[in-house]
C-alpha cells in the first residue's frame, strides 16, 4: 500500500548510522531471533520481522502457526508465462505477508532445476535462466509494490538439497554466468529486489561468504546490487571474512558465529574493519527505511489469519493457468459432464488437496479444497461420485491428531525442561496441536534439555490401530503408563527427522473407543551432533503416528479397479506428497512412490476402464509407464489451497488449458545430462561437478533429438482444447549496444472452436559456426502470451536485447566478458523447444562481433 508519510534520508540514515555505539552496530549484524532482526531503542531503531515463504506468508512458527493463504507453487507460475499474472500474485503475497506482521518474505527461489530429482525444484520456476528471471522479476515487483521486501535466494549454486550444508559443488565460470547466475542477474536488475539469501554449499572449494566471487564481486559490483544480503538459515561459515565479503546479516538469531564478544575481538586482532561493519549495518537500515519501519510501520503488529476473498479467486486462476495437459487422446477432455453418470475418483490425492511442497514452503493453509471435494460441490447434485485412495504412499505415518485433549486445548501440552532427566521444574509450556512434536526455532525453547508431552486420547473409532514412533533424541511412550516403545538411540540425521523421513517404529495398539488413554511422550536431546547444520543442534522431538486399522489393512487396488469398473470416466489422483518432495532432500528416483504403488495403481485402472484420465501432482517430471494406456493426462504441480478447484475447472473446460511446461520432460532419468552426478551421487564424497556445463534443460535434450534419448514431453510444451496457427512472422531492429532491440512479431489466430490462450516463444540459435564454442542449438529470447477468441486473429510482438543472444567468453585472453558473434543468428518462433514446433524462422545478421561487460 502506498503512503505519503516521509521516510528518512540516505543522509539521515548515515547520520543515525554514526549515532550507533560499536556494541549497537556489531549486535545488529546478526538476528534478535528466529525471524526478527534487533532493534536499538536508545535511538529509535526497530526491529523487522520476516517470513516464509515463496508460496504464502507462514508467520513466525513452523508447525503450530495461524492459518494463512497458500498460492501455487513458483513452477506452476512458471507454467503460466504469463508475468502479468506473476506480478498480481507478488502483491497479494505482499499484502498477505503484511497479516503476519511481516515486511519481507523470503522467497522468490529462482535456482534453476539441473535435475528432475531435486527436492525443492517445485519452489524455482523453471530450467531456463530467461524465464526464471523474468518470471521472478515480476514476482518482485508485485510484492515490493506493497512495500514488502522480497528476498530473491539461494545465491548462489543451491541446484541440490542432499548434504547441502557441506557439500562443494564444482561448476565452470561459463556455466555460472549462463545458467545458474544468469536468473539473479535478470532478477536484480529489472527488478532491484530488496534482499538476497545466499546459499549452502561450497562453491568451486569454498562457501558463498568465504570469498569475494559472489557478493562483493558479482553481485555488488557488477550488478549494481543496493539491497541487504542475509543468510539462509544457519548459512553464515565465518565470523569475519562473511562481514568483509558482504554478507549483511546473519539468521537466525541469536547470533551464532557473529557474537558481540567475538566481533570485538576481531575488529580489536585486525580481522574485521570499522567500515565493513558500518555498510552492513547500513543494508540493514536502508531496509528499515524501505519497508516503513521508520513511520507508519514502526508498531509491532500481531499476526492474524486474514482470508481474503480476492485471493482465493486469484490462487484458483493462477493454479488453474498453470495446469498443462499433457495428453488427450481424440479430444476426450474436455468432460462433458451431462453426459456421464458415474465417475470414480481414485488415488492417494483424490480427497487430499496437495497444495504445496515440503519444508520452507510448507505452510497451514486457511483451507484446502481437494479434488473430491471440489467434484462433490459441483457435480454431485447430477453425477454419482465414487472414491478409493487406491494405495498407500506415506513415508512415516500420518501425525496422529483426532481425538487428542490436554490441559491446553486440543492435542499435546509439552513441558520444557532444563535437566535431561526431568528434574527441577519445567519452565516453558506449550500446545501442540498433532503428533508432530519439535522445538525448532522456537525461542522460548531455548535451553531445553528434554519435552515430556501430556494428552488425554479419546479413539473416535475401536480397532487394533497402527502407530509409529520416533525421537531425534532417546525417547520414550507410554499408554496408560506402560511403555510401549522406547527408541534409546538418537536418530541418525536430525534435518531428514524434521522433514518428515523418520526411522519409526511401527507396531499396533488395541483401543475402544468408549475409553480414553493417557499418553505420555518422553524425548531428549541427542547426546551426539546429528547433522551439519548447527541449528539442529539443540532441537528435541517426537512424532506419534497413526493409521486406522481399516484402512491400512482394506486392499485399496482391489477396491478402486472395482470402482473403475462400474464408472464412466475413472480419474487418477497421484504424485508426491511433502515427505517425498521437499526441501533438504533429494529424490532417490525418477518414480512417483511409493514402491511403484501408483503406477500399478494407473495401469490397473486403465486396464478395465478406457476413459481414464491421470491428473499428476509433483513439482517434476516423472516416468509415465503407463502412458499410452490412459485417455489424458495433466501436470498439476502444486496449486495452491484451490487445487481441487482448478484442476475440475480445467477438466470441465471452465478453463481451457494454457499452461506449457517450464521444464524438460525426460523418459527417463538415465537420459538427463546430470545423470550420475546430482544430489544422492554425492552423499558420501561431498563433492559434485556441474558436467554438463552449459547443457541443462532442453540445451541438453535439443542435442539428443531423433535419439532414444529423446526428451517425452519438451520444455514449452503444452496443449489445449482449441488450435492454433502462426503465420506472417516478420523481425526488426539490430543489436550491438545495450539499449539496441530486436523485435519479433507473428501473428497468432484461434482456429478451433473454443477461447483461449497460446505462448509464442522465441529462440536464438547461434551461428553455426559457433559449434566449436560449445554453445547449445538454441536458447529461449523471449516470449509472448496472448488470448483469443474463437475465429480471432491478432499480431504480437516481443522484444529482446544482446544479453539473449550472447555467451560467456571462456576463450578469449579478454576474459570476463561476455560476447557476441559476428554472423547469422537463426530466429525460432515456437510453440515449444521441440524442433517439429517451430512455427517461423528469421535471420538475425550481426555484421560485427563485440564484447560487453557484466
Amino acid at each position: 500500500m502506498s503512503t505519503a508519510i516521509e521516510q528518512p534520508t540516505d543522509s539521515e540514515l548515515r547520520a543515525l548510522l554514526a549515532q550507533l555505539k560499536l556494541p549497537e552496530k556489531l549486535a545488529m549484524l546478526a538476528g534478535r531471533s528466529a525471524w526478527e532482526t534487533h532493534a536499538v531503542d536508545r535511538l529509535a531503531i526497530p526491529s523487522l520481522r520476516v517470513s516464509d515463504g515463496p508460496n504464502g506468508a507462514r508467520g513466525s512458527d513452523f508447525f503450530n502457526e495461524k492459518t494463512a493463504a497458500c498460492f501455487p507453487a513458483c513452477v506452476s507460475i512458471a507454467a503460466t508465462f504469463n508475468q502479468a499474472l506473476t506480478r498480481r500474485v507478488g502483491k497479494a503475497l505482499g499484502q498477505e505477508t503484511q497479516t503476519k506482521g511481516s515486511y519481507v518474505l523470503l522467497g522468490p527461489t529462482v535456482c534453476p532445476h539441473r535435475s528432475p530429482l531435486g527436492g525443492r525444484n517445485f519452489e524455482s520456476f523453471s530450467e531456463d535462466p530467461l524465464l526464471t528471471g523474468l518470471m521472478a522479476s515480476e514476482y518482485v515487483r508485485g510484492l515490493q509494490s506493497e512495500r514488502v521486501g522480497a528476498t530473491v535466494k539461494h545465491f548462489a549454486v543451491n541446484e541440490q538439497d542432499t548434504k547441502r550444508f557441506t557439500v562443494n559443488e564444482t561448476v565452470s565460470d561459463r556455466a555460472l554466468r549462463e545458467i545458474y547466475l544468469r536468473p539473479f542477474e535478470i532478477t536484480v536488475k529489472n527488478s532491484s529486489p530488496w534482499c538476497i539469501m545466499t546459499s549452502y554449499p561450497k562453491v568451486n572449494g569454498a562457501y558463498v561468504d568465504a570469498q569475494p566471487t559472489f557478493i562483493q564481486n558479482i553481485l555488488r559490483g557488477e550488478w549494481g546490487f543496493d539491497g541487504l544480503v542475509m543468510s539462509d538459515w544457519g548459512a553464515v561459515s565465518n565470523s569475519f571474512d562473511s562481514i568483509k565479503y558482504g554478507l549483511d546479516l546473519e539468521m537466525p538469531g541469536p547470533a551464532y558465529h557473529r557474537g558481540v564478544e567475538t566481533l570485538t575481538k576481531g575488529i580489536e586482532d585486525g580481522l574485521l574493519d570499522i567500515k565493513s561493519v558500518d555498510d552492513r549495518v547500513f543494508a540493514l537500515l536502508k531496509l528499515l527505511q524501505r519497508t516503513g519501519k521508520f513511520t507508519d510501520r514502526r508498531e509491532a503488529v500481531t499476526e492474524e489469519a486474514v482470508d481474503n476473498p480476492e485471493h482465493r479467486a486469484l490462487i484458483r486462476e493462477a493454479g488453474g493457468e498453470g495446469i498443462v495437459l499433457l495428453k488427450n487422446k481424440e479430444n476426450f477432455l474436455p468432460i462433458n459432464s451431462k453426459k456421464v453418470r458415474r465417475i470414480a475418483l481414485l488415488g492417494p490425492l483424490a480427497k487430499t488437496a496437495a497444495a504445496h511442497g515440503g519444508g520452507s514452503a510448507s505452510l497451514n493453509s486457511h483451507y484446502r479444497i481437494s479434488p473430491y471435494d471440489a467434484f462433490k460441490a459441483r457435480l454431485g447434485s447430477d453425477v454419482e461420485i465414487t472414491s478409493s485412495k487406491g494405495a498407500h504412499i506415506f513415508r512415516a505415518y500420518p501425525d496422529i491428531a483426532a481425538g487428542l485433549v490436554s490441559d491446553a486445548g486440543s492435542g499435546f501440552t509439552a513441558t520444557f525442561f532444563s535437566s535431561a532427566n526431568f528434574s527441577g521444574n519445567s519452565f516453558y509450556t506449550k500446545l501442540f496441536p498433532v503428533g508432530n512434536l519439535i522445538s525448532i526455532m522456537d525461542d522460548k525453547a531455548t535451553g531445553a534439555k528434554a519435552i515430556r508431552f501430556k494428552a488425554t486420547y479419546h479413539p473416535p473409532k475401536s480397532g487394533n490401530h497402527y502407530l509409529s514412533f520416533s525421537g531425534i533424541g532417546p525417547s520414550k511412550l507410554y499408554i496408560d503408563k506402560v511403555l510401549v516403545s522406547d527408541q534409546t538411540e538418537q536418530t541418525k540425521d536430525a534435518m531428514d527427522y524434521f522433514l518428515g523421513v523418520q526411522d519409526e517404529a511401527r507396531f499396533q495398539f488395541s483401543f475402544d473407543s468408549a475409553k480414553t488413554y493417557d499418553i505420555i511422550i518422553e524425548t531428549t536431546q541427542p547426546p551426539v551432533k546429528n547433522c551439519d547444520l548447527h541449528l539442529m543442534e539443540d532441537t528435541i522431538g517426537a512424532h506419534l503416528g497413526f493409521i486406522d486399522q481399516t484402512e491400512k489393512e482394506t486392499d485399496l487396488l482391489a477396491e478402486a479397479v472395482e470402482l473403475a469398473k462400474d464408472a464412466d470416466i475413472a480419474i487418477c489422483f497421484v504424485g508426491n506428497s511433502t515427505q517425498w518432495e521437499t526441501e533438504g532432500q533429494d529424490m532417490a528416483a525418477m518414480v512417483l512412490p511409493a514402491d511403484g504403488s501408483q503406477d500399478a495403481l494407473i495401469a490397473s485402472v486403465a486396464a478395465v476402464n478406457p476413459n481414464t484420465i491421470v491428473v499428476n501432482t509433483t513439482g517434476v517430471a516423472v516416468e509415465l509407464p503407463w502412458l499410452d494406456k490412459v485417455s489424458a493426462v495433466l501436470q498439476a504441480w502444486y496449486a495452491g489451497q484451490e487445487t481441487g478447484n482448478a484442476v475440475l475447472d480445467v477438466l470441465l473446460g471452465e478453463v481451457n488449458p494454457s499452461g506449457k511446461l517450464p521444464i524438460s520432460w525426460p523418459r527417463k532419468y538415465e537420459h538427463t545430462a546430470c545423470y550420475g552426478n546430482f544430489g544422492l551421487d554425492s552423499y558420501d564424497s561431498l563433492q559434485v561437478e556441474y558436467v554438463e556445463g552449459v547443457n541443462v534443460g532442453y540445451r541438453h535434450f535439443d542435442q539428443q533429438y531423433g535419439t532414444d534419448k529423446e526428451v517425452l514431453f519438451p520444455f514449452g510444451y503444452g496443449l489445449s482444447y482449441t488450435t492454433f496457427e502462426l503465420s506472417d512472422a516478420t523481425i526488426s531492429g539490430n543489436l550491438s549496444g545495450a539499449s539496441d532491440l530486436v523485435t519479433v512479431s507473428v501473428t497468432v489466430a484461434n482456429t478451433g472452436s473454443r477461447a483461449g490462450s497460446e505462448t509464442v516463444q522465441v529462440y536464438v540459435a547461434p551461428p553455426k559456426t559457433d559449434s566449436a564454442n560449445g554453445r547449445p542449438p538454441k536458447a529461449l529470447a523471449t516470449f509472448t502470451k496472448i488470448f483469443l477468441h474463437p475465429g480471432e486473429k491478432r499480431t504480437v510482438s516481443a522484444g529482446f536485447g544482446r544479453d539473449c543472444i550472447a555467451y560467456w567468453d571462456d576463450q578469449n585472453k579478454d576474459t570476463g566478458k561476455w560476447r557476441v558473434d559476428v554472423g547469422a543468428h537463426e530466429i525460432l518462433i515456437a510453440t515449444s523447444s521441440r524442433p517439429t514446433d517451430t512455427k517461423a524462422r528469421l535471420v538475425l545478421e550481426i555484421a560485427e562481433g563485440f564484447h560487453f561487460a557484466p
